[in-house]
């Protein structure tokens, strides 16, 4: 019998090259695929783009593997970046992850593997899918702290048919474990962290290319200027660390925090303390993209995370429609949440199934 052709997404990264290694021992005629997105190749921390192309040769001549380059440098910015300056220029907090996955790992991506012969994608997500019913899910990983999904949230069903999650069913340290075993040339390769074309370092500086930054005031609820900030794009609401404002003399010696940005004002609005506007209870999504269709119930329980990483919420939803089509998703919380962020996304899960996600558009107190 034929094998079945997989072209898995390979970065350069351990669990990439774990996922190729894993999918050519299940017997798979594996094809490596490596994504250029990002272009620059300046001093403003961007991606090192040839460095991970040289361990991906690595990985690929170690497993014994076929693998090619793709240039999506253009469908990134058209479809990603732009996206990215605009919401940062209405003073939002945008997560360029998750567009990425929607716009090109599992649409320009996909496409381009089935040009290539492919019956599955493969990548190295921390994350599981599963087919019930002749309908495909979106699950947890078996890793809670590595789980991706929060970044798959705007898939839908046609995206993840017929892909693949290698080690959605492992721990970080098994994949690490695997790679030295191999001898994998990246099995002690640190993880990617930071928006992969700004990377760790130089935020600010390289945000400045593309937003026009001055300074201005930082108050408090008010009006009081109790400081000044070099830019309120630079800012995220919760923030403590960075703002530059020392004690103040009828100041109540806890630390500062961002409450809000006024854009129009060029304001930073702050309060000392875990401040009770810090917290909200219920928050509005723009829109809200269900992997699997709209569920047959407005209202429903669920868990919800509004970041990366945080803990599940358990909250209630109640889906707000314009005829069939949904407009928005109300989430209302058991426990108050600190500083959701507009722009950020909120995503919902029913057990161990992703439900899909939104933008959120604001936040208050029920």
């Amino acid at each position: 019998m034929t094998k079945k052709r997989v072209i898995v997404g390979i970065s350069g990264g351990v669990d990439s090259a774990v996922s190729a290694l894993l999918l050519k021992q299940q017997g798979y005629d594996v094809v490596g695929l490596f994504m250029s997105n990002w272009k620059e190749t300046d001093e403003n921390g961007c991606c090192t783009g040839e460095e991970d192309f040289l361990d991906v040769r690595s990985i690929c001549s170690q497993i014994d593997i076929p693998y090619y380059s793709v240039d999506f440098s253009k469908e990134y910015m058209d479809r990603v970046f732009r996206l990215f300056v605009d919401e940062y220029k209405r003073g939002r907090t945008p997560n360029p992850d998750v567009l990425c996955n929607r716009e090109i790992k599992f649409d320009a991506f996909k496409k381009f593997a089935i040009e290539l012969g492919a019956d599955y994608i493969a990548t190295g997500h921390y994350a599981n899918s599963e087919v019930r019913d002749g309908h495909t899910y979106l699950l947890r990983a078996k890793d809670e702290n590595k789980d991706q999904t929060y970044f798959l949230n705007q898939l839908t069903e046609e995206q993840i048919t017929n892909v693949i999650f290698p080690i959605g069913n492992m721990i970080k340290n098994e994949v690490r474990d695997m790679a030295k075993k191999y001898n994998l040339s990246v099995a002690e390769k640190k993880d990617s962290t930071g928006i992969c074309f700004i990377g760790e370092k130089r935020f600010r500086q390289f945000l400045a290319n593309y937003i026009p930054m001055k300074k201005g005031e930082i108050v408090t609820k008010d009006g009081k200027v109790v400081g000044e900030h070099d830019g309120v794009f630079y800012y995220t609401i919760g923030q403590r660390k960075g703002l530059g404002i020392g004690g103040t003399a009828d100041g109540n010696g806890n630390a500062w925090f961002i409450l809000d940005k006024d854009v129009e004002k060029n304001r930073l609005i702050v309060s000392q303390g875990e401040d009770d506007v810090l917290f909200d209870n219920a928050l509005y999504t723009e829109g809200f993209n269900f992997i699997n269709g709209s569920p047959e119930c407005d209202e429903f329980d669920c868990l919800v995370r509004i970041r990366h990483r945080q803990p599940l919420q358990r909250a209630k939803a109640f889906v707000i429609k314009d005829g069939d089509a949904v407009r928005s998703v109300r989430v209302e919380f058991e426990i108050p949440q600190r500083a959701i962020a507009k722009g950020q996304y909120a995503v919902l899960y029913r057990d161990r199934v992703c439900l899909g996600g939104g933008v959120i558009g604001k936040s208050e107190k029920r």
